[in-house]
């Protein structure tokens, strides 16, 4: 049954209408306050919409106050042939109070590894939840079809640092422990862990 003109215009117009009220989903930035300084990033929930919504429910709910950057990566102390450097942070749980979250790879997402690029650890594929790091240098090992993991998925990036690289860096340079919780990290827990004093909303 074919619907009266006037009423497929009044639809048409409808719709629109609709579509021009709706809200494109914007860049969110952060404000990372460090007992070294501030950090501020710029997440992508346009891009990876579950990881970025996931950092900011720990924002809002303010988990993140007083968490840490507990472990650094590097040349020096990567026990890993598919070589990293990235700072560690987060909650540094077992478990994620918030529940774990489905995997955004690269290939889906478009963001890759890159300088300063914000991520989520994980273990097994869709076990993220409460611990991210954030990259020094390009990291392809990390991306979808990088041999850090022998899945093959990499990590889930979710924004980007856009000033305090300098922070970053400080955190990479300070001291390790030579020993770790299993032979795999030994050498990458930070003697004296960084607190994340505040992490907060900057526009």
């Amino acid at each position: 049954m074919s619907l009266p003109r006037r009423t497929l215009l009044a639809l048409a117009a409808a719709s629109f209408a609709d579509s021009a009220m709706a809200k494109p989903v914007r860049r969110v930035r952060v404000r990372m306050t460090t007992d070294l300084g501030v950090i501020t990033l710029e997440l992508r929930p346009d891009r990876a919409p579950i990881t970025a919504a996931n950092f900011l429910r720990y924002l809002d709910k303010g988990l993140w106050n007083g968490a840490s950057f507990y472990r650094t990566v590097g040349p020096k102390n990567d026990h890993n042939p598919a070589g990293i450097t990235v700072i560690q942070g987060g909650l540094d749980k077992d478990d994620a109070p918030l529940g774990l979250i489905a995997h955004e790879t690269t290939k889906a997402t478009g963001l890759l590894h890159t300088d300063g690029a914000i991520s989520m650890a994980r273990g097994a594929p869709g076990t993220a939840g409460a611990d991210f790091f954030i990259c020094l240098g390009a990291n392809p090992a990390l991306d979808y079809g990088g041999k850090r993991n022998p899945d093959g998925q990499g990590f889930a990036v979710f924004g980007r640092v856009i000033a305090g690289m300098d922070v970053v860096r400080a955190i990479h340079d300070r001291a390790t422990r030579a020993d770790g919780p299993d032979a795999y990290t030994a050498g990458q827990r930070l003697a004296e862990p960084v607190k994340i004093t505040a992490v907060t909303r900057a526009g």
